[in-house]
């Protein structure tokens, strides 16, 4: 898991995006301008919730969110996406 220095404010998380997927089931390559954005990752950190929203992601958690949900950023040389934990669909 990584270690990063960004601490998410209120109701808000950190997510590591997947890669995108390069091959097809059926052996094929996708060049990269084909490729779909991926919606699913580890939460690396989250906000502390606010007085009224309860967090219930936790760090490690695996989870699925829309394609055009939250902003993505570069920390480090890596690509994160911080996103309200309501844009979050699912655990998994």
């Amino acid at each position: 898991m990584s270690k990063v220095n960004v601490k998410p404010l209120a109701d808000r998380v950190l997510i590591e995006s997947h890669e995108a997927e390069t091959k097809t089931a059926s052996g094929i390559y996708i060049p990269d301008s084909a490729q779909e954005k991926p919606m699913q990752g580890k939460v690396i950190a989250v906000g502390s919730g606010t007085k009224d929203i309860e967090m219930e992601l936790k760090v490690g958690d695996t989870v699925l969110y829309g394609k055009y949900s939250g902003s993505e950023i570069t920390v480090d040389g890596n690509d994160y996406v911080i996103m309200k934990q309501s844009d979050v669909l699912a655990i998994l």
